[in-house]
Formats: structure tokens, C-alpha cells, sequence
């Protein structure tokens, strides 16, 4: 399911991208010489006119050759040659790829969002701290429940989902934060620890919100104590509990131990005494718990369509700060991810339904189109570069000059491969212990 999933999804953002060279080529009389899904030996092919369609044994890319491409192609100086068209038919083509995939994105995510989803209330909410972890960032920064922060790093935060952002995605950075307190303004420094598979940052501040109980196991405590699927977890031993995560720890703390929990169940408030069961180093209660109240969203082709542009513009903006991040510090190369992380997500995103599939999709291809717009040679956006520089010069580069800034750009992108190669690496279990430096 993985491989088929990770190949599904690889292959239709490459063969997207490339169609998009390949309509534009052939619109202004390019002759395409070869269309290929993959790099390296050719597995299979078939030629159409002047043109031969194969997919190829490394499906991790591919490629549109066409007539007179570069200047060490063979040239016969004819009007079907790439290097034949104006620097404008030659921008449109290069541009229609990274273009082809960012419309790919705001098309998937559009179907995505028409299909409808329960999505957590509290994400759209004021950003108003209900609970703090002990021993958490959030603590050690000195906040305190109440706060409403206003912004991270400088950027304003106007709900639970902005915040969530801009902390997990500077795990171990020292980050600027500022709240409001008691109508006036606080502002501390927190450090958000790295959690899970993919190091996502974490202050320990829970909203306001109770966490409710999706499913009771049959016979285990929370069986016997009367908990009941749709209750609502208010308290427990009077203390109030916010978010999953939070109700999970004073469980866990409490093994053996009878607690008192306050609930509510239909609009009633009850109380109920339950004993967790000591399991190794924890207390379990045998409940799955879900992040507070849920609401339904379906809204209709027009407004899904204005919704997903507007939330792929926001991912774009994320894109660009990452990438910026990695150049001032700000972003650890550890949130890079590879074809292997990609290969993982597929494969969970596949096992959760076909929905999440073409959600992963459309974030992929928004990432593809603007990372291939990036001006680094080798790259669309560096051969865009490039005949921009030309323009500006009015004169052609010698084609050594040309080759030295494709060499600075393979290299680049090597030093990119083999680091989020490695971040991947790194995020299998049994790959990282036999990395001594690791452990």
C-alpha cells in the first residue's frame, strides 16, 4: 500500500508537471523529442509522430527533451527548435510545469474540501491559553493560563490554528512571543521541543477545551466506571482537564489509583469514580478521546474553489518562510523530508481513505510547483534565472559561464538530497539505532 500510494502520488504530480512543458512546447512548434515519467534505462516506450512517450526505472522526476534544447544539442538553426523560440515562448514553456502543479493543488484540494469534513471547533477560535503543562516550555516562559497570544516571531496570531503553525515549525528555536494579560502585553522567549516522528514543535499550552471520549473498550475500567462514547471529560480529582493530551498525563499518573471525573453527558453534569489499570509504566482507562467538540463543513463548489486558493496561497507563504528560515537559522534542516519521509506519509495518508491521499497530493504539488520556480540553476526557476540575466545583458552567456552556474546548481541540490536523505533516515527506528551518534 506504501509503494503503490508513494508511486500513485509521485506520478501524477511528475506527469502534471511535465505536461505542462510538453502542451506549452508543443503549442508554440517546439518538437518534442522525448516525454518521460522517471530517469535512466527505459522500461517502457512508444513513439507518437516525432515524439517517444516512456516511463523510465527511477520515478523520482522526469523530463520533456526537446529539439535544440541546449547549446551543445545538435542545432540545425530550424524554427522547431527550443533555442529558436524568443526568450518569451521560452519563459512560457519553462513556467508551465511549477504552473501545471500549483493549479494541480488548488484543483485536488478544491474536490477535497466539497466532500465535506468534521474539523475541531477550537482551531478557529482566539488563540486564549485554558491550560499549561508542568515542566513545559509554556511554563518555563512564564505563561500562564488566560493569555491570549498576539504573536510568534513577530508574526500576529489570530487563532488556535496559526498558533499551532508557527510553533510547530520551529522545534528547538528560541522564539519571540508575546501575550496579553490582564490587558496588558507579555513578552517572553519559548524554546518548543521537538515531538514525534517528524519533530513537530510543542510549548505544552492546551486550549480551553475539553476532550471527549470517541470510543470505550468493552470490560476495561472506563467500562466498568460508566463512561460512556460522547462524554465530555470536564474534570478530574477537580482539576481541569484541556485537550487529550492533558487528560492522558494525570491518567497515566494515576495507576492503581481511584479518580474522581466529572463529565458531561447529554447537557448534565455527573461525577463517576474510576480506577485506571496499571499497565508497565502507566495508568490506562481503556478510552479513545478525541480533541474536543467537532463541527461540520461542506461548503459548495464556488466557496471550495475560493478556499482552496486562499489555503494554498497560506501554504505557499509557509513554503517561502521555511525556505527563507534555512538560510537565516530560523528553520532546522531537520523539517526537510525526502522521498522516503514522502514515501511514509503516502502510506498513511492511503491507510486513513483516498481523501487524505489527494489532500497529501495537492500540498505535494504546491510544494513542487514553487520549489521548481526556485532561481537555482538546474531547476526551472534557475533556467528562467539565467535568460532573465541575458535579457538584462542583452547578450547570450558563453556556454562557460552557463555550465559553471549548472554545476553550482547540481550542487546545491545534492547537498539538499543527501540531507533530507539522511532526516529520513533518521526518522526509521531501526536505521537510527545503528547511527552511534544518534543514540
Amino acid at each position: 500500500m506504501t509503494l503503490l500510494s508513494f508511486l500513485f502520488v509521485l506520478g501524477v504530480l511528475i506527469f502534471v508537471h511535465e505536461l505542462g512543458h510538453f502542451l506549452v512546447a508543443r503549442r508554440h512548434g517546439v518538437r518534442v523529442i522525448t516525454f518521460s515519467l522517471g530517469f535512466g534505462p527505459k522500461i517502457l516506450k512508444v513513439t507518437r509522430g516525432n515524439t517517444e512517450y516512456c516511463v523510465s526505472a527511477i520515478p523520482l522526476g522526469g523530463y520533456v527533451k526537446m529539439a535544440g534544447e541546449t547549446p551543445e544539442d545538435p542545432r540545425s538553426g530550424q524554427p522547431d527548435e527550443f533555442l529558436s523560440k524568443t526568450k518569451w515562448q521560452r519563459f512560457q514553456i519553462l513556467f508551465a510545469g511549477p504552473l501545471m502543479n500549483i493549479l494541480l493543488a488548488v484543483v485536488v484540494l478544491a474536490f477535497v474540501l466539497a466532500q465535506g469534513a468534521q474539523v475541531k471547533a477550537y482551531l478557529e477560535e482566539p488563540p486564549v491559553i485554558g491550560a499549561v503543562l508542568p515542566g513545559s516550555p509554556a511554563e518555563k516562559a512564564g505563561l500562564k493560563p488566560g493569555d491570549r497570544v498576539l504573536t510568534v516571531a513577530g508574526q500576529e496570531i489570530a487563532t488556535w490554528e496559526a498558533l499551532d503553525l508557527a510553533i510547530g515549525t520551529r522545534p528547538d528555536r528560541d522564539v519571540a512571543l508575546t501575550a496579553l494579560r490582564d490587558g496588558r502585553t507579555v513578552a517572553t522567549t519559548v524554546r518548543p521541543v521537538p515531538q514525534g516522528r517528524f519533530e513537530i514543535g510543542n510549548i505544552g499550552a492546551l486550549p480551553h477545551v475539553h476532550p471527549v471520549v470517541s470510543s470505550v473498550v468493552s470490560g476495561k475500567r472506563a467500562d466498568q466506571a460508566g463512561i460512556k462514547t460522547g462524554d465530555v471529560i470536564l474534570a478530574v480529582n477537580g482539576e481541569e482537564m484541556n485537550m487529550q493530551k492533558h487528560l492522558i498525563d494525570v491518567i497515566s499518573r494515576n495507576g492503581g489509583k481511584p479518580i474522581q471525573l466529572t463529565i458531561k453527558r447529554n447537557g448534565q453534569e455527573l461525577t463517576l469514580t474510576a480506577t485506571p489499570e496499571q499497565e508497565g509504566p502507566k495508568g490506562m482507562l481503556g478510552v479513545l478521546l478525541d480533541i474536543g467538540e467537532t463541527k461540520w463543513f461542506k461548503p459548495g463548489p464556488l466557496e471550495a474553489i475560493r478556499l482552496s486558493v486562499q489555503r494554498n496561497i497560506e501554504n505557499s507563504g509557509l513554503i517561502f518562510r521555511t525556505l527563507a528560515g534555512l538560510f537565516t537559522g530560523e528553520t532546522s534542516v531537520r523539517a526537510l523530508q525526502g522521498p522516503v519521509g514522502i514515501m511514509q506519509l503516502s502510506g498513511e495518508s492511503a491507510e486513513e481513505g483516498f481523501l487524505a491521499l489527494l489532500n497529501l497530493m495537492a500540498m505535494l504539488s504546491i510544494n513542487l510547483g514553487i520549489i521548481n520556480l526556485m532561481p537555482v540553476p538546474v531547476l526551472d526557476g534557475g533556467h528562467i534565472l539565467i535568460m532573465a540575466l541575458e535579457g538584462l545583458a542583452r547578450r547570450d552567456f558563453s556556454m562557460q559561464v552557463k555550465e559553471k552556474m549548472l554545476l553550482a546548481g547540481f550542487v546545491v541540490l545534492m547537498m539538499l538530497m543527501v540531507t533530507v536523505i539522511y532526516n529520513d533516515l533518521t526518522r526509521i527506528s531501526w536505521i537510527e539505532r545503528l547511527m552511534p551518534w544518534r543514540n
